[in-house]
C-alpha cells in the first residue's frame, strides 16, 4: 500500500468537508495495514482518524 498516496486521497475528502468518506478510507487503509502487518501504516491511519475528528471538532463541536 502506498500510505503517502492514500493519505492525500483522504486529505482532498477532509478539504471537501466530507468527513464520512474520509474517516471510512481511512479505516478500509487501517485495516490493510493490520492484514498485511505493517504496523507503521495502523499507526499512520489511526493519527489520520484522530486528525479528522480533531478537524470536525473544531468545526462542529460546543466552543465552550
Amino acid at each position: 500500500m502506498d500510505i503517502e498516496s492514500e493519505t492525500d486521497r483522504i486529505q482532498e475528502f477532509v478539504d471537501k468537508g466530507n468527513y464520512h468518506a474520509a474517516i471510512n478510507i481511512a479505516i478500509s487503509a487501517l485495516n490493510e495495514c493490520r492484514r498485511i502487518e505493517e504496523q507503521t501504516g495502523v499507526d499512520k491511519f489511526i493519527a489520520v482518524i484522530k486528525g479528522i475528528v480533531n478537524t470536525m471538532d473544531e468545526e462542529f463541536g460546543s466552543k465552550s
